[in-house]
């Protein structure tokens, strides 16, 4: 069978009632390559025009705490991946010597070892990439390339049909920027805006008062922007 047809199949075997929908055609994308490929986890990502950072869906549960983790930090194989537009390939001594932070997060807070991070072709303002996650490093070697290159094919054509071939605004979106997980960090960038508002500062120094308290804290900047939008934090708090 051809690495297309395998993957129609992996992709086909995906199904959970809860990702049926339009929205969740990443997450059904990300589990299928964990069910064709020798990887132990998969996600989606993108920055848009604005330079903005949309996970779009990952699986399993370890592989979107992955994503956050690396967005905490600011940087990571993903990110280097989007805007580099070169493939990472990054055992567990690669990440504690070329992004240590993360690393030392990734090492500390999921079972993953090794990231893979390949860019995607979208067709769209912006660019995109795809991490696979490896639990052991030694387990890196065993991904074929060509396979995974022509796999994150697959998967930038998936997306890109799914635009096309729907109907949005233009301020929108496809449906599949609207998933859970994007709606989740659309709320990081909420509060960016709320905290930039309330303290007269440029939208990059509140994100990173956001991710300097969320490293303190030791949770995702998600968990920090939720509690700030809930009221459970104020602005003012970002800075003690």
């Amino acid at each position: 069978m051809t690495i297309a047809g395998r993957f129609a199949h992996a992709l086909a075997a995906v199904d959970d009632p809860h990702l049926a929908g339009a929205e969740q055609l990443p997450v059904r994308l990300a589990w299928a390559c964990v069910g064709m490929l020798p990887v132990d986890g998969a996600g989606l990502s993108l920055r848009d025009a604005g330079r903005h950072r949309v996970p779009l869906g990952a699986a399993p549960d370890e592989a979107v705490l992955a994503e956050r983790l690396q967005f905490t930090v600011g940087t990571g194989p993903c990110a280097w991946a989007e805007s580099t537009r070169e493939p990472v390939f990054a055992v567990e001594d690669d990440l504690l010597r070329r992004w240590p932070v993360f690393g030392g997060l990734l090492h500390r807070e999921t079972p993953y070892r090794a990231v893979v991070a390949l860019p995607l072709d979208l067709g769209f303002s912006g660019s995109a990439a795809i991490d696979f996650f490896f639990r052991r490093s030694a387990d890196v070697p065993a991904l074929d390339v060509f396979e995974a290159l022509a796999v994150g094919e697959l998967v930038g054509s998936a997306l890109s049909e799914a635009a096309v071939w729907s109907t949005w605004p233009a301020d929108r979106g496809p449906d599949w920027l609207h998933g859970p997980t994007p709606r989740a960090r659309g709320a990081v960038w909420e509060s960016v805006d709320k905290v930039a508002a309330e303290l007269a500062l440029a939208p990059a120094t509140a994100l990173a008062l956001l991710r300097a308290r969320a490293y303190v804290l030791g949770v995702p900047v998600d968990e920090v922007a939720a509690d700030l939008l809930a009221g459970r934090l104020r602005a003012g708090d970002l800075g003690a």
